[in-house]
């Protein structure tokens, strides 16, 4: 489960962070990756697995997690005063995966997200003791960003999955068919389409600028990661034409670092 954290967009947990703070960050990953590995890839009746999950979820803040990577929350919670409330949100988000979600418009992508990945980045707030409300909403509209170009990079594997997050009135506009979205290359329906939610994403993610200006401490830099991430990802899907469907759209390391030090300075460069 926790092998995933290397082919993420974006850095989930510095090296070279504190190795306190280190394991905090991998211990939320991890329980954010076990539930949607319930709801995406087990075996078996995945709505029953998510239904035992959120028991287990609520057992971990009462120290009695059967799940080792559940067992990680019950010290973390304790340490940074956490409730479940993000984690079960995190359920729900895959448990509406389990009705072959096609999303209708840019709205419902975003109230998607807000169960899907917006818990994650008011997770790591909460670690670093800096969740005001001006930082959770500028923390909202980059994971909102993260989440949807994630969505960009699936978009042939989401279909064959029977689930739809491009905006159906999007789709519409565009004219993509149910062929298109797993057409390789990706017709010039879907590069449109997935062109107009990068652009989308990177206005999102330009919030990440002011959140880091306002974070202290350890929280800048690790922050910067994961909105560089983004604007790494976005770059990468320009640079394949808006096609996330001929091949892998993997964003590049360097790319990652020049906008993870850009976001973390200041700069405009």
């Amino acid at each position: 489960m926790l092998g995933r954290i290397g082919r993420e967009n974006f850095p989930v947990a510095l090296r070279w962070l504190p190795r306190a703070l280190r394991r905090d960050l991998i211990a939320i990953y991890g329980a954010a990756r076990l539930i949607d590995q319930a709801g995406d890839a087990a075996r078996g009746d995945r709505s029953a697995l998510l239904d035992e999950l959120e028991q287990d979820l609520h057992a971990a803040f009462a120290g009695r997690a059967r799940h080792p990577l559940l067992q990680r929350l019950t010290p973390l919670a304790a340490a940074h005063g956490l409730t479940a409330d993000p984690f079960v949100r995190l359920i729900a988000a895959n448990r509406f995966d389990q009705r072959a979600p096609d999303l209708a418009s840019w709205d419902a992508l975003r109230d998607y997200c807000r169960l899907s990945a917006v818990p994650v980045g008011e997770l790591v707030l909460r670690v670093f003791g800096q969740s005001s409300d001006e930082n959770v909403r500028d923390s909202a509209a980059v994971c909102t960003a993260l989440q949807v170009l994630e969505h960009c990079q699936d978009v042939a594997e989401d279909a064959r999955a029977g689930r739809c997050y491009l905006p159906g009135d999007d789709r519409a506009r565009f004219g993509v068919t149910a062929a298109d979205l797993v057409a390789a290359p990706a017709p010039e329906s879907v590069r449109r389409c997935v062109a107009l939610q990068v652009e989308r994403a990177r206005t999102l993610l330009a919030y990440g600028d002011a959140l880091c200006a306002r974070l202290r401490g350890l929280a800048r830099p690790v922050v910067a990661g994961y909105a560089a991430g983004g604007w790494a990802t976005a770059a990468a899907l320009e640079r394949a034409g808006f096609d996330p469907n001929s091949r892998p759209v993997r964003p590049r390391r360097v790319t990652t670092l020049r906008h993870a030090l850009r976001v973390a300075l200041g700069s405009r460069a």
